[in-house]
């Protein structure tokens, strides 16, 4: 039975357990915002489940909406929670939500980790290399510097705030700042990220019907959407993929996100995910899906959800990778086909 969004009634909204995660964080956010589109009529009880998969089961069965990481602005995307949301039986996503991202270091009350350290810092042969830092593998990816710099040793956890209340005497932990408080930690370090800025999106998920009741209501407001969507070409051979996404160009679609998947024990197999600015519903968008689906292309729908304003910055030329042949179009010579840099870079 679908879940449905009456006035004056509370609904259940699962997040990644346990309190304190960015997860939590973004399932109060999109309560508020949630609560907000529905005018207020709507109120949300927050329930921690273990993992993904547990809040994947909850949604499907319509015991409440979910919300999961979807996309990371240093690390990319939550492949686990991508592959989870292909293979999902009737589950959507219906909301998109931004967290800041930002770590403190923890340790338990009164404990000191490096005391074995002289005074400048020095690390003995003794003490090398075994002072465990704990935190979801993303975020011990996102404190790489602070990890270095402390000659820590890094302990994946199945999420941040379980990093920080399962910590032991001796150890550090990596979480959002509301750990302190919740698990009675001492803040070693705060804001050990290793880029300012960083930020995590959660999609909020429900059943296919409640994101379709979802998306109703936001039309009714005149909202532009974004969409994700994943498709299989069940014929695979040069120009496949190139052919599918001249399609799209010229529906007139505009693909902010573009990647693949391998499907999984099948080499050479892949599902496609796009991320577009359109809705499933508008015509030129019908059109696409309908033209895809007559070409034999499996296509599976993962969300839909209002648009939010973007940026669209140019990329600086101090931001791009070592290495890579770059080329300025105002002082181009005729001879850069034969510099060395470029045969070393091109590798022609």
């Amino acid at each position: 039975m679908t879940v449905q969004w009456c006035p004056m009634t509370r609904e259940t909204l699962f997040y990644l357990g346990p309190e304190g995660t960015f997860t939590h964080q973004a399932a109060m956010e999109a309560a508020a915002q949630l609560a907000d589109e529905t005018a207020g009529k709507t109120g949300f009880d927050l329930v921690p489940l273990p993992d993904v998969p547990a809040i994947m089961e909850a949604v499907r069965s319509g015991r409440g909406l979910g919300v999961i990481a979807w996309e990371n602005n240093v690390e990319g995307y939550v492949v686990p929670n991508l592959d989870a949301l292909i293979d999902a039986g009737d589950v959507a996503g219906l909301a998109r939500v931004r967290v800041d991202v930002a770590f403190d270091a923890f340790t338990r009350r009164g404990d000191d980790p490096f005391a074995a350290r002289d005074a400048a810092g020095t690390v003995s042969d003794a003490d090398s290399g075994v002072i465990p830092v704990s935190a979801h593998p993303h975020g011990l990816a996102q404190c790489k510097r602070f990890i270095v710099d402390h000659h820590l040793t890094p302990t994946p956890a199945s999420s941040n705030a379980a990093a920080c209340r399962d910590l032991e005497p001796g150890g550090v932990a990596l979480g959002p700042r509301i750990c302190g408080e919740l698990y009675g930690l001492d803040t070693l370090a705060a804001r050990v990220q290793d880029f300012a800025g960083a930020h995590t999106d959660f999609l909020v998920l429900g059943r296919r019907d409640d994101v379709r009741a979802s998306n109703d209501r936001a039309r009714a407001r005149d909202t532009d959407f974004e969409t994700i969507i994943t498709f299989i070409p069940l014929v695979t051979g040069p120009g496949v993929v190139a052919n599918v996404l001249d399609i799209l160009r010229d529906a007139g679609l505009n693909m902010t996100s573009f990647m693949s998947r391998p499907i999984k024990g099948d080499d050479g197999t892949y599902s496609f995910i796009d991320t577009l600015d359109a809705a499933p519903w508008e015509p030129r968008f019908r059109d696409v899906l309908a033209t895809l689906a007559a070409h034999g292309i499996w296509l599976k729908t993962l969300a839909v959800y209002p648009r939010r304003e973007r940026s669209n910055p140019p990329v600086e030329a101090w931001r791009l990778p070592q290495g890579g042949v770059h080329l300025d179009a105002t002082r181009i010579s005729d001879d850069w086909r034969e510099t060395e840099t470029t045969r070393r870079e091109l590798l022609w």
